[in-house]
């Protein structure tokens, strides 16, 4: 593991964040408080004589400026028709990526709100709508720089990575390695035999956690990982449960999406590849983030026998799972 020191996130002390924040104009009243955020860091900064802000610093060498603009732009565009999310303030000059000493950051107005409940079925219908005027205004064009959601990207670089480094322990390697070139490959061809979708801007990452609720209504953190992808990509995470449940979630959804943008039944056959994905990508976030010392702190059950053996696992039930019968729109 790297020295602390080596890391560009050790360089970004509360004095620098403040220094920051007073680049863009803006007077601090040196209040600082940091926030939950591993991918970057996030802060919440007291301004004199006005409601505190939030600032965000963005993770070095991670993003091109090119892609934190397409972030921004499609945040702001969303604004502009009124679907709800916090899109970054832009300053005297008009911008919305600030830098200082080496960082490239934002600066968003602090809203808050509360986690949804989406055991109620009618704040599914709520988040459904929501996200088909998202999709809507996505569908309108296309990211230029930002990541597509494929096999190649979320699965093969992820298992190249962890092989390449050595994270997983030597007992389990024959498991992993034969376990990942199965998925692949059955993942490989329920795409090939599936409709192919139709690629839109998303979220990427729509979670719960992700999600805040106020005045009936949800709104998104922010669009970090905002990319190409099919509309399903957005969807398949709300679900929770037995098949019965999410059978009865998805209905919901699915006819508060269709209010404002037409969902294709056919990517439903896709939930458990990207499913399977993010399991496959989220171990391998983990591994190429372990030289940020927050992660070690935060994570400490990683990179153990005992989480690799846990992860093997997971993925063979994943390996079953897309063999089973896709979800259906009653």
């Amino acid at each position: 593991m790297e020295n602390e020191s080596a890391h560009p996130f050790a360089r970004l002390s509360p004095d620098m964040v403040i220094d920051a924040v007073e680049s863009s104009g803006l007077i601090s009243d040196a209040r600082i408080l940091a926030l939950n955020s591993y991918e970057n860091r996030v802060y919440q900064v007291g301004i004199e004589e006005s409601e505190p802000i939030i600032v965000k610093f963005y993770r070095p060498m991670r993003w091109t400026t090119a892609q934190i603009m397409e972030e921004h732009d499609f945040s702001l565009e969303l604004a502009e028709l009124e679907i709800p999310l916090v899109p970054p303030v832009k300053n005297a000059e008009g911008e919305t990526l600030l830098e200082f000493k080496g960082f490239r950051f934002a600066i968003f107005e602090r809203k808050g709100g509360y986690p949804p409940e989406f055991d109620n079925l009618d704040n599914l219908l709520v988040m459904g709508r929501f996200l088909g005027r998202m999709h809507q205004v996505g569908a309108m064009h296309d990211f230029q720089t930002r990541n597509t959601l494929s096999i190649e990207l979320f699965a093969e670089k992820s298992v190249s990575f962890l092989l390449q480094h050595d994270f997983l322990p030597a007992s389990l390697l024959p498991a992993y390695e034969s376990l990942a070139k199965d998925l692949i490959d059955r993942m490989q061809m329920i795409s090939k035999d599936s409709v192919q979708p139709k690629l839109i801007r998303l979220h990427g990452d729509c979670h719960i956690g992700n999600v805040l609720w106020r005045d009936n209504t949800p709104h998104f953190v922010d669009l970090d990982d905002c990319m190409m992808g099919p509309a399903i990509q957005d969807l398949w995470m709300l679900l929770s449960g037995n098949r019965e449940q999410r059978l009865q979630q998805l209905a919901e959804i699915v006819d508060g999406y269709n209010e404002f943008y037409h969902f294709n039944p056919s990517e439903l056959a896709l939930i458990e590849t990207y499913r399977t994905l993010r399991l496959m990508h989220y171990s391998a976030w983990l591994a190429r983030r372990w030289d940020d010392p927050a992660f070690p702190k935060s994570f400490p059950w990683f990179n153990t026998e005992n989480y690799w053996a846990g992860h093997i696992l997971e993925l063979r039930e994943q390996l079953a799972a897309l063999d089973e019968a896709p979800l259906v729109i009653y």
